[in-house]
């Protein structure tokens, strides 16, 4: 599978998931914030299934 996430999306998923699962271990939001992981496993990988889904692609195009 291609890459579809691009720089600046793949970081603000991998901060978004951490914040998510930091918020869940110290019982700010419960156990719901360990979704994070999700966000940041896609951030880490560079691959969206849902964007490969919806034919997204926000990396950008080389020349």
């Amino acid at each position: 599978m291609k890459t579809n996430e691009g720089t600046i999306d793949r970081a603000l998923r991998v901060i978004a998931g951490l914040a998510l699962i930091a918020l869940a271990a110290t019982g700010t939001i419960g156990v719901w914030g360990y979704i994070g992981v999700v966000p940041l496993l896609t951030g880490i990988i560079g691959i969206c299934p849902a964007y490969s889904i919806f034919g997204i692609n926000s990396c950008p195009m080389k020349k």
